[in-house]
């Protein structure tokens, strides 16, 4: 399994989260062409509190947010718009550990809700969104956020998901 995830708030049971993350995350790497059997990522499902505590200690911002992310190493690409640096399988047999990953269920059903969505699909673009982060992809820069916004779309697009930046 790629994902282990630990479920703090049973709020989250409601949408089968582990099937959720577990699918968007298999679906990123394999969209990127790595073998998702040869990499591990830590998934925390947690409410708005947690959440805004981890934010406040990694990011200095006490507020709660959708989906934060640690990768276990800096892959980010030196130019604007480049693909980062792809991640190496550690040994064989041995899954290689990408990074963590916290969701809060309070924020995402939050935006659900407003978007007028089902809190599946906005999960799933969340992990996907969260998955790339761990790879080294981000949106500070234009060029960045071109490129992660596209491979979004393609990557839930082929799972059956609509485009999350139509309204």
């Amino acid at each position: 399994m790629l994902t282990d995830t630990l479920i703090e708030d049973p709020r989250w049971e409601q949408v089968a989260f582990e099937a959720l993350a577990e699918k968007a995350a298999q679906q990123t790497l394999a969209h990127i062409d790595l073998d998702p059997a040869a990499f591990e990522i830590a998934v925390l499902a947690c409410d708005d509190a947690r959440i805004a505590d981890l934010n406040a200690e990694f990011r200095e911002k006490p507020t709660p947010t959708n989906v934060l992310s640690w990768p276990s190493e800096e892959r980010a690409a030196q130019e604007d718009g480049a693909e980062p640096s792809a991640p190496e399988p550690a040994f064989e047999g041995v899954p290689e550990e990408l990074g963590d990953i916290a969701i809060s269920f309070d924020t995402c059903a939050r935006e659900a809700e407003a978007a007028v969505k089902p809190m599946a699909d906005h999960v799933m673009h969340l992990m996907v969104h969260g998955t790339l982060h761990l790879l080294g992809y981000d949106h500070i820069r234009d060029k960045d956020a071109t490129l992660m916004e596209r491979l979004e779309i393609e990557i839930l697009g082929k799972m059956g998901f609509p485009n999350p930046y139509v309204e």
